[in-house]
C-alpha cells in the first residue's frame, strides 16, 4: 500500500488553521469593497500563450506546464522527439499549451481585453484565488499559495497610488500587525540610474540583481553586478541608489539632483512628488527603497513592497503601476495599477506573533446534548431557533454519555451545553450549563439565548 502523501510546497489546511486564514482573507476582502472594488474569479489554467513572455525570464522557468490530454506524444514530429533527448525545452511547446495561472495580474489583463465592451473604466476588481509556481519549497516560499489582489485598470492617476498606500494601512490595522514598513522605488528611476551607468543593456537583469539586496547584501549585489561584466564607476552609480530612506520631499529632492537631466528621472520625481502629497507628511511606515525592483517585466511606474519589521519574513505584499499590460492582448493604452498580499506569509507572521485571536478558532457556541432519542427531537426546533439567531449550534448526534458529550465539546472548545434530560423536557426548559466556569442553570426552553454571550 503506497503512503499517502501531497508534493512538496503544498499543504493541507485543518479547520483551526482554515479559521486563521479566513480572518485573514475576510479582513481584507472587506478593505477592498470598502475602497470600491468588485469581486473578480479566473480559471486556474490559462493558455501558454497568454502566461509566458510576461513575467521575464526567470518567471515563465516557475510557470507550471499541464501535458496535454490523451496521448501528448502523438503529434510530436519525430526530428523534435530526437532533438527532445537533453533539450526538453523543444518538446514543450509541443506537449503543453496550457499552465497554472502564475499570479492574478496578467489574467486580469487577459479578462479585460476579452470584455471590454462590457468593462466599465476605471475597472477596480479584487480577486482571490491560488496560484502556482515551480518554485524552491522554503519558509515563507509555496509552490501553491494565494494571492489577494487588488487592481484599478484604466487610470494613471498618483490617486490610486496613495489609495493602495492606505489600504495597507487599513488591512494590517483590522488584522492587528502593528510592526510592518511600506517600501516605494519607481521603475523610470532604476532605468535612470542604469542609464546613468551606462548598463541599459542589461537591465532586467540589474534589476534581478538588486531586488535581491536584502538576501546577498550590498557586497552580493557588487559581486554580481562586476560578474555581469560592469566597471567598478558603473556599478558604484547603481550601488549609490540602494539606500533605504524615510519617505520625504528632502529625499525626492536629493535624488532629483543627483539624476538631473534624465528624462526618465523626471517622470519618476514627479510621480514620487504627487504620491508624497496625496499620502501626507509624517507617515513613519513609508519609506524609499531603492532596491526594491519588483523584478516582474510588466512594471513601469511606482512599486511597492510590504515587510514585517518584528518577525523575520520576505514581503507580505507587493505591487505597482503597469502602464500597457492589456497592450499585449491587443489593447493599447490602458494603465492599471495593483497590489497583492501574501497570505501564506501574513499566517505565518501572525502565527510567529502570536498575533490572532483567542477565540478565532470556536466554530460553535452551543452543543445539545441529548439523554435519549427523545432528547434528539426535543432539541432539533431549539436548536434552529438559536440558528435563526445567528447562534453557532449543533446536537450531538446520538444519545450518549454526559461525559462522552462534554469531552467532545471540549475538544472543540465549545463555551455551552444545552444538556436535555427526562426532566428538562417535562419542564420545557434545558440545563444550560458554561463549560469554562462550571456553572449551569435550568432555563427555559424558549429562553436560551439571552443566557449566551
Amino acid at each position: 500500500m503506497t503512503k499517502p502523501s501531497i508534493p512538496r510546497g503544498t499543504r493541507d489546511f485543518s479547520p483551526v488553521v482554515m479559521a486563521k486564514r479566513k480572518y485573514i482573507l475576510e479582513a481584507i476582502e472587506k478593505v477592498y469593497r470598502t475602497y470600491g472594488f468588485m469581486p473578480l474569479e479566473t480559471p486556474a489554467m490559462e493558455n501558454l500563450s497568454t502566461l509566458t513572455g510576461k513575467y521575464g525570464d526567470e518567471g515563465d522557468q516557475l510557470v507550471f506546464r499541464i501535458l496535454n490530454s490523451g496521448d501528448f506524444l502523438k503529434e510530436v514530429p519525430v526530428e523534435k522527439k530526437d532533438e527532445a533527448t537533453g533539450n526538453y525545452k523543444s518538446l514543450t511547446p509541443h506537449i503543453s499549451e496550457k499552465g497554472l495561472r502564475y499570479d492574478l495580474t496578467v489574467p486580469l489583463a487577459r479578462y479585460v481585453v476579452m470584455n471590454q465592451n462590457e468593462v466599465d473604466f476605471p475597472f477596480k476588481r479584487y480577486q482571490i484565488q491560488p496560484v502556482w509556481r515551480a518554485d524552491r519549497p522554503q519558509k515563507g516560499r509555496y509552490r501553491e499559495f494565494w494571492q489577494c489582489d487588488a487592481d484599478v485598470l484604466g487610470t494613471d492617476s498618483l490617486l490610486c497610488e496613495a489609495d493602495f498606500i492606505q489600504i495597507y494601512h487599513a488591512v494590517f490595522k483590522a488584522i492587528g500587525l502593528k510592526d510592518y514598513e511600506i517600501r516605494i522605488n519607481h521603475r523610470k528611476l532604476l532605468e535612470a540610474v542604469v542609464e546613468k551607468a551606462n548598463a541599459s543593456a542589461h537591465f532586467k537583469t540589474i534589476t534581478v540583481i538588486i531586488d535581491k539586496t536584502d538576501k546577498i547584501g550590498i557586497d552580493g549585489v557588487a559581486k554580481e553586478l562586476a560578474q555581469l561584466g560592469l566597471g567598478g564607476e558603473q556599478v558604484n552609480i547603481i550601488l549609490s541608489l540602494l539606500a533605504k530612506t524615510p519617505f520625504s520631499m528632502d529625499l525626492i529632492n536629493q535624488l532629483s539632483d543627483k539624476l538631473k537631466g534624465s528624462k526618465l528621472a523626471e517622470k519618476a520625481i514627479h510621480d514620487l512628488t504627487e504620491l508624497f502629497q496625496l499620502t501626507g507628511k509624517g507617515n513613519q511606515k513609508v519609506f524609499f527603497d531603492g532596491s526594491l525592483a519588483r523584478g516582474l517585466d510588466y512594471y513601469t511606474g511606482c512599486i511597492f513592497e510590504v515587510v514585517p519589521t518584528s518577525v523575520k519574513m520576505g514581503s507580505i505584499s507587493g505591487g505597482g503601476r503597469y502602464d500597457d499590460l492589456t497592450g499585449v492582448f491587443g489593447l493599447k493604452g490602458i494603465s492599471g495599477i495593483g497590489i497583492s498580499f501574501g497570505i501564506d506569509r501574513i499566517y505565518d507572521v501572525l502565527e510567529e506573533l502570536q498575533a490572532f485571536p483567542k477565540d478565532n478558532a470556536i466554530f460553535t457556541d452551543v452543543l445539545f446534548c441529548p439523554m435519549d432519542d427523545k432528547a434528539i427531537a426535543y432539541s432539533i426546533p431549539l436548536a434552529n431557533a438559536l440558528r435563526g439567531e445567528n447562534i453557532r449550534t449543533e446536537i450531538y448526534p446520538q444519545a450518549s454519555k454526559l461525559k462522552k458529550q462534554l469531552d467532545y465539546a471540549n475538544t472543540k472548545n465549545i463555551r455551552w451545553a444545552a444538556i436535555v434530560g427526562e426532566n428538562e423536557m417535562q419542564n420545557n426548559s434545558v440545563m444550560l450549563k458554561h463549560l469554562t466556569s462550571g456553572k449551569q442553570e435550568l432555563v427555559d426552553k424558549d429562553k436560551i439565548s439571552i443566557f449566551i454571550d
